[in-house]
């Protein structure tokens, strides 16, 4: 299996991919290749709006996309970090609370 780098047409993310992933995704995006988070706001887009087509929703995307300066999937991945890193810290608080009411 080769693996190759991609760039997310979206947001600029690069992954390594095998050839095979890489036209799947394609296929699924009109040519284009996304990573994983633009496929899936794409994907929510075409099923949240009045049905707009594949193309239409990938447009919507990247707009979005550029009007952040930065890397929007790396903002998105970074507010993910810290959502988890507090209901970690909700979840050891909970468990000494309960643990020293027994």
């Amino acid at each position: 299996m080769e693996v190759e780098s991609v760039k997310c047409e979206c947001c600029g993310l690069k992954e390594d991919c095998t050839q095979d992933y890489i036209t799947q995704v394609r296929e699924k995006f009109n040519g284009k290749w996304l990573c994983g988070l633009c496929a899936e706001a794409v994907r929510d887009e075409t099923t949240r709006s009045k049905k707009p087509t594949v193309d239409e929703a990938i447009k919507a995307h990247m707009t979005f996309c550029r009007k952040f300066r930065g890397n929007p999937a790396v903002k998105v991945a970074d507010g993910m970090r810290q959502m988890l890193r507090r209901r970690s810290g909700d979840s050891s608080k909970s468990l000494l609370r309960s643990a020293s009411a027994s």
